[in-house]
């Protein structure tokens, strides 16, 4: 399985970071062992100072494709969840000025938070889902899928011209704003609607 990440999906995070608001889609990957296993807390790596965390609405592929059409890409995704996509921004904004890849900032392990999942049909709108995470009990990022500048299915379709999707590779569809940096001690807890998907644990 592939995990695919999305950046630059919401316009509000887009300017909390100053970056510039792209034509298409930012897609990077994570490697499996970026998961960060269930159970585990997430470690601080010894090589950043800022760690942010990054929450994010989660698609779990169902079955394979290439080149989906938009109005067949409902067709490949029966589950969405919820997660974090953790980024050592000091290394990234370093990459970044140098205009190298953002991987060790993105994919190191761990980095990637994979809570549970809820059947799509469980939702009126898969395109008006409210999502947030809290620190240590304070609503940090809130969050709803209408916000997205590309939906779940725009980013099937586009990611499968370049991917080939297989059962079980997992889509990160962007954050909203508000990330910020993660000490030791704080606890993440992840909501769609009001429903906890995941809860960890920073050393």
């Amino acid at each position: 399985m592939k995990i695919i990440c999305v950046g630059r999906n919401y316009a509000a995070h887009i300017e909390e970071l100053d970056n510039e608001r792209p034509k298409n889609p930012i897609l990077f990957l994570k490697p499996d062992t970026a998961i960060l296993l269930k159970k585990n807390p997430f470690f601080i790596p010894d090589f950043s100072d800022d760690v942010h965390y990054e929450v994010e609405v989660l698609v779990k592929i169902n079955k394979i494709g290439k080149h989906i059409d938009r109005k067949f890409a409902h067709k490949y995704y029966d589950e969405i969840g919820l997660g974090i996509d953790f980024t050592a921004r000091d290394v990234q904004k370093q990459l970044k000025e140098k205009g190298l890849p953002w991987e060790i900032a993105k994919s190191f392990d761990g980095a990637a938070v994979v809570g549970n999942f809820l059947p799509k049909k469980a939702f009126d709108d898969i395109n008006n889902v409210n999502f947030s995470l809290e620190k240590n009990g304070k609503a940090v990022q809130t969050g709803n899928t209408s916000l997205m500048l590309w939906k779940i299915d725009d980013l099937i379709e586009y990611i499968s011209k370049y991917f080939t999707l297989k059962i079980g590779d997992i889509i990160f569809t962007g954050t909203p704003a508000g990330v910020g940096k993660v000490s030791n001690g704080d606890i993440l807890t992840g909501f769609i609607e009001r429903e906890e998907l995941f809860s960890i644990r920073v050393k």
